[in-house]
């Protein structure tokens, strides 16, 4: 059995924020399929320095960050939605990794990339998964066909011990999961078996 590496970040700068929780139930939900995670956090993410292309010295956090997204089979990316975009903490650290730009496997390539967005009503939550994927693309990942949006508006989403509470989207989260598992155990086995010709 293939146990795929599944990276995950986002939330922002308030500790526990929705955002991180949900990224955190996706990694929880890739676990109980057989993965390893790693979770980069808000906190984190406020850590990054500024992404300066002009500036290639690394700090100790960009490059941990950097390799692990490297290495791994699969991602969750989890973004609130700010004025119909993604938080200025998630651009960052997406763009930080165009230190993958000259990466066998370039940027997102042959990886699975799950995508959660919350937001304070349904249009922002649409418009930024939607430009969410768009970037995604710009950078060669397999956006699962399921993303998820929350409405944190619409009814209490979480329990008082910080786990989703409601079933639906408790659902949706598992039925993304099942999807980054088995892109990423194929795209794996695909790029272990080009590794080892």
């Amino acid at each position: 059995m293939i146990r795929p590496l599944i990276v995950g970040f986002g939330g922002t700068t308030r500790p526990g924020s929705s955002g991180e929780r949900l990224v955190r139930a996706a990694l929880a939900a890739c676990e109980a399929g057989g993965a390893e995670t790693r979770l980069f956090g808000g906190d984190f993410l406020a850590e990054l320095p500024h992404y300066a292309p002009e500036r290639p010295e690394r700090s100790p956090r960009q490059t941990e960050f950097v390799e692990a997204v490297r290495h791994c089979d699969g991602i969750v990316i989890g973004t609130p939605a700010y004025h119909a975009g993604i938080s200025g903490l998630v651009k960052n650290a997406l763009d930080l990794l165009e230190d993958l730009h000259g990466d066998a496997r370039v940027y997102f390539d042959d990886r699975p990339v799950g995508l959660i967005v919350s937001a304070a009503g349904w249009q922002g939550a649409g418009v930024t998964l939607s430009a969410l994927r768009d970037m995604v693309h710009a950078m060669r990942g397999w956006p699962t066909p399921i993303g998820v949006t929350v409405n944190t508006l619409a009814g209490p989403v979480f329990a008082e011990n910080g786990s989703v509470s409601d079933a639906q989207l408790t659902a949706t989260i598992a039925a993304q999961a099942d999807q980054i598992m088995r892109f990423a155990r194929a795209f794996k086995a695909r790029h272990d078996m080009k590794g080892a010709a």
